[in-house]
């Protein structure tokens, strides 16, 4: 049997932690291993538990969830662990830092559960939760933000192929939607894009959507 996710919650509103606590231990698949209200208890309590996913809310006392996932999984973090943020605050510069400070997926707590479980599901096993409208809306609004060119299109070590997947994934696409326009299968997508992460050292399609940005792939 596979061993179940293990998921650390982080929410200082009580009756939304009990609840999220409560849908996440009822699937056979997944256990809380740990409870906390404040961003610097989920440093800590991430640090002696090890949980594959950290559920974590943005505005919280003591230490913020933007500034706790940074301690987490942001850059240079030697044990990075995944988190998904989860918060009742739909402002794309939440979405925008949280993804920056290293999360690997964004929800709202209005979302139904099935999308929170299926957000802790694709975040344990190491992809990203970024659903494509949210791509768009965000790269949209910060571009400017995030465009400074570091490099020339010549330099990136990527084939015209795999450049055009890249482009398109900045574009918010998702991989259905990228085998449709480019009449591939989505196999032949996914292979695409995980040459693309390898090649640039990148942990998935959040930091693939950033990186076109401040490369001048994407317009």
């Amino acid at each position: 049997m596979t061993a179940p996710i293990r998921v650390l919650v982080c929410d200082d509103q009580m009756l939304i932690r009990t609840g999220l606590v409560t849908i996440i231990d009822a699937q056979p698949d997944m256990e809380v291993v740990g409870e906390c209200g404040d961003g610097s208890n989920a440093v800590e309590l991430a640090g002696t538990l090890r949980p594959d996913v950290v559920v974590m809310d943005v505005r919280m006392p003591v230490l913020d969830g933007i500034e706790a996932t940074r301690r987490l999984a942001g850059a240079g973090v030697r044990h990075p662990v995944k988190v998904l943020v989860v918060t009742t605050f739909n402002l794309d510069e939440y979405v925008y830092e949280a993804l920056r400070a290293g999360a690997s997926g964004f929800l709202l707590k209005d979302a139904p559960p099935s999308q929170l479980l299926h957000g802790i599901r694709t975040v344990a096993s190491g992809a990203a939760l970024l659903d494509p409208e949210v791509t768009r809306r965000l790269v949209g609004r910060f571009a400017t933000r995030i465009r400074p060119v570091e490099s020339a299109p010549d330099d990136i070590p990527l084939t015209t192929r795999e450049l055009e997947v890249l482009r398109l994934i900045a574009d918010g696409m998702s991989n259905s939607e990228i085998a449709a326009a480019l009449v591939i299968s989505q196999e032949t997508v996914k292979t695409f894009v995980s040459r693309i992460l390898t090649k640039l050292n990148l942990r998935d399609r959040v930091q693939a959507v950033i990186y076109a940005y401040r490369h001048g792939l994407a317009v």
